[in-house]
């Protein structure tokens, strides 16, 4: 097959809130046409966390999941990809829960802690639609999101055991370590080629800049070996474009959507997922490259 880039789109999140922008979906129907019109836009890819329809507040409850699964199984031919990521608070079993419960394609796996900030995110805004959101932001000063060797290993089994491919996420240099201890050590619990995204531009991680990704990029041919992985990018913030353009011409997959950035060009906010999917996809065909249909992404990517 010729190659082609896959295009994903975060949907909604646990970063940004309902405050921030008027577009950022919150109840499982939002959720799900957004992930659907992405899709007809041109991501073969949907990354799903769920949120708590009345107030916004990313929720791990299955029902919520359950609705937003259901009707982007019934719209589309989507993959699906499941946070594991969940938000701040949240335990390692409500975090995979949805693993066992809805076996998806994909599900994310932070390969390792991480200081994970958005407390600046607090300052730039003075009225706030519910009372929830500047003290979950302010809380993020002193958070670490936490995912250690035993939980990383143990969500690797569940999802083993579930035929649900890891979405391995690299916020940092040192989780590419950590990827290539746990691939050392545990011999099986990873099915080869893997699948790796680079997440570039948490206040905490890596930042967002052309040499980062290369880095990244770099130290994980070097680690691995560039016949043992896929891998896909994201850029958080502005340098959102910037970096998934790179990471398409660099031989790899990029990620856009509302979780990593809500604007659609500078003060600009977009008013969808299926905005960024359509500006990526514009970007990308200036260099001719194609974009990657879900069976086309099925089998680059090793899914069933």
């Amino acid at each position: 097959m010729k190659r082609k880039v896959v295009v994903s789109a975060a949907i909604t999140g646990a970063i940004h809130t309902p405050t921030m922008s008027p577009y950022l979906p919150i109840t499982p129907e939002q959720i799900a046409r957004d992930a659907v019109a992405a899709v007809e836009a041109g991501a073969a890819e949907v990354h799903i966390h769920a949120r708590d329809p009345e107030n916004g507040h990313p929720s791990a409850d299955l029902s919520l999941f359950r609705e937003i699964v259901q009707e982007i199984r019934r719209e589309c031919d989507a993959i699906i990809c499941l946070s594991t990521g969940g938000g701040q608070g949240m335990s390692v079993e409500e975090r995979v829960s949805v693993v066992p419960e809805f076996k998806p394609e994909l599900a994310s796996l932070n390969m390792g802690s991480i200081n994970f900030g958005m407390f600046p995110l607090a300052k730039k805004y003075k009225d706030w639609i519910y009372d929830w959101e500047k003290p979950f932001l302010e809380r993020t000063r002193g958070f670490i999101f936490p995912n250690t060797f035993s939980d990383i290993e143990r969500v690797l089994r569940i999802m083993k055991d579930n035929g649900t491919k890891p979405e391995l996420e690299i916020y940092d240099v040192g989780h590419l370590y950590n990827l290539f201890h746990i691939m050392s050590e545990n011999e099986g619990l990873l099915d080869e080629p893997i699948y790796i995204q680079f997440v570039t531009g948490i206040l905490g991680g890596i930042g967002a800049a052309i040499e980062n990704l290369v880095f990244l990029k770099s130290t994980a041919d070097r680690l691995l070996g560039s016949d043992r992985y896929h891998w896909s990018a994201i850029g958080a913030g502005q340098m959102q474009f910037p970096i998934c353009a790179t990471a398409a011409l660099l031989e790899g997959n990029c990620r856009v959507g509302l979780e990593d950035n809500l604007n659609i060009e500078k003060n600009v906010l977009a008013k969808s997922n299926a905005d960024q999917v359509m500006k990526i996809v514009n970007i990308l065909s200036q260099f001719s490259l194609e974009i990657a249909s879900t069976s086309e992404a099925r089998q680059m990517m090793g899914l069933a």
